[in-house]
């Protein structure tokens, strides 16, 4: 592998650290890097080695977010329990499911949260406590945990914002307090679908522990940012992370 690329890679794995600890995403950028440098490399080898990155990253960008924020130990608890064990079922089927199949409903799902984010401007700015009902967290917990758990093991990018909306529309939790629990539920999904990955073989080690470094630079940066310049600044970042998903994925299914 040339200088440039690794370049490229290394570069890529910092810039996807720092988005994923704002909103979420950093797949966005570190798998297509990744596809550019390994163009012959089985896809669950490069989700694989981008889970082995990510989760340095996350898990650091978590243990920032818990010092400075006040998290509900009803939601992350359980929802990072069920992520688990949904991502490691998601990564297991990642072979024998097309991702084409699954783009165009990925796509409806990013429109619809883009359309939410920016028709309700109070979306996500103030934590709303009256939302917080048994009802309303068994929900969040089977969405964001059951639901969006299995879709990282299976394809991964745009989880981290997800679970951000999932959180705030749910539940009512403001921005930083989404981000910070979808830390760790992130953590928890990544964890689940590294096991699986690893167990088949298709993690290449060096590489993702060498990205791992960058992934965790970017990241601490991220959730500093975040924690320092509140929900109006992650309200803004999630907007272009997902105007930017959705171009990829349309370029990927018109292109």
């Amino acid at each position: 592998m040339g200088i440039d690329l690794i370049a490229i890679l290394l570069v890529a794995a910092a810039a996807a650290g720092w988005i994923d600890a704002v909103v979420g995403g950093g797949g966005l950028l570190l798998l297509p890097a990744l596809m550019v440098a390994f163009p012959g490399a089985p896809v669950a080898t490069l989700l694989g080695t981008n889970k082995l990155a990510a989760i340095f990253g996350t898990s650091s960008a978590a243990i920032t977010y818990t010092r400075g924020v006040r998290l509900e130990p009803r939601i992350v608890g359980p929802t990072a329990g069920l992520a688990l064990a949904g991502a490691g079922g998601g990564a297991a089927l990642a072979g024998s499911i097309s991702s084409d199949a699954l783009r165009p409903t990925v796509m409806l799902v990013l429109a619809v949260v883009l359309v939410l984010v920016i028709a309700r401007p109070a979306l996500g700015a103030a934590a709303d406590p009256a939302r917080l009902t048994r009802s309303r967290i068994v929900t969040a917990i089977l969405l964001a945990g059951g639901g969006i758990g299995f879709y990282d093991g299976l394809i991964g990018p745009g989880t981290g914002t997800f679970l951000i909306i999932a959180l705030t529309t749910v539940t009512g939790l403001d921005f930083v307090n989404a981000s910070a629990s979808a830390k760790i539920v992130n953590t928890a999904t990544n964890v689940g679908a590294l096991a699986v990955f690893a167990w088949n073989g298709n993690v290449l080690w060096l590489l993702g522990l060498g990205l791992a470094v960058c992934n965790i630079i970017g990241a601490q940066i991220g959730a500093r940012m975040a924690l320092s310049r509140g929900t109006g600044f992650v309200r803004g970042v999630l907007v272009v992370v997902v105007l930017a998903l959705l171009v990829k994925l349309g370029l990927e299914q018109f292109g």
